[in-house]
């Protein structure tokens, strides 16, 4: 088998998004893996494959990938809210609100605001 290139690398990550598009995140991980693994810092990858784990119910792992890229990118307010939606639906609920908050302060898109319940204590 031919070693991967930037170019098939790019193509997979293409074809990872039409598979989570389709509802098949578990297709989606099997090209993603190895493009995080040839691009650790990629943090459209990382999404990608911390959306794919979300989806498949994966949640420590998107969580991983999740906090990966707001560590990095602590504006992200994206990365953020899915980082929230994880925890929330991992039943961690508070730490949940503060990433809430933390996108609905950084990017106030209706949805992340209603997520960030700010008349709620």
């Amino acid at each position: 088998m031919p070693e991967a290139s930037p170019h098939t690398h790019l193509v997979a990550y293409r074809a990872a998004e039409q598979l989570l598009a389709a509802r098949d995140p578990r297709g989606a991980l099997k090209l993603l893996d190895p493009v995080v693994a040839a691009h650790p810092e990629h943090r459209g990858a990382r999404l990608l494959r911390a959306r794919a784990y979300f989806l498949s119910a994966q949640l420590r792992s998107a969580e991983r990938d999740f906090r990966h890229v707001v560590e990095r990118e602590p504006d992200n307010a994206y990365g953020h809210f899915a980082l929230a939606r994880t925890l929330q639906r991992a039943g961690r609920d508070e730490e949940a609100i503060a990433h809430f908050r933390l996108a609905a302060a950084l990017d106030p898109r209706p949805d992340f605001v209603a997520a960030a319940r700010f008349e709620r204590p």
